[in-house]
């Protein structure tokens, strides 16, 4: 695990007619500060999108469609996890949702042959004049991660 991420295990309310979740509440402890925005994309198979990282904002991420391998290494200085790497597996099939703290890099691969649907939940709106997100190759040597194929 990397210092400060955390996963809330999500519990589906199922009848004959289908299931609710719910994703985010106000009294979640883990939940962000301040809302600033959510937001919304797909992915086709096989697609890999990372790595990027934000100097201050937050992530919530929920995968809604498809599943997902998602991969995390932070590069915080003085963090005690320092240079770790976590992957979480999310999806219809494992509903999770997962706080990104600021500071750790991120980024996707879909799995399967369905398109993957993310919601993102963020601390901040999204700046064009000042965007907060650095980007890492998601094949950097720096973070070593072997996405497979």
């Amino acid at each position: 695990m990397i210092e400060g991420v955390q996963i809330k295990q999500l519990k589906r309310f199922c009848d004959e007619r289908g299931y609710f979740l719910e994703i985010l509440r106000d009294d979640d402890e883990m939940m962000l500060e301040h809302f600033g925005q959510t937001s919304y994309t797909i992915s086709y198979p096989g697609v890999i999108k990372a790595f990027h990282w934000h100097r201050r904002q937050d992530d919530i991420w929920f995968v809604s469609s498809g599943m997902a391998q998602i991969v995390l290494h932070d590069i915080r200085e003085g963090s005690a996890t320092r240079g770790r790497t976590q992957v979480i597996y999310a999806g219809e099939r494992d509903p999770v949702a997962i706080f990104i703290p600021r500071g750790v890099a991120h980024g996707y691969r879909v799995l399967g042959s369905d398109p993957l649907g993310l919601f993102y939940h963020t601390n901040q709106s999204y700046n064009p004049a000042e965007p907060d997100e650095e980007r890492i190759p998601y094949n950097d040597p720096g973070v070593g991660f072997d996405w497979g194929s």
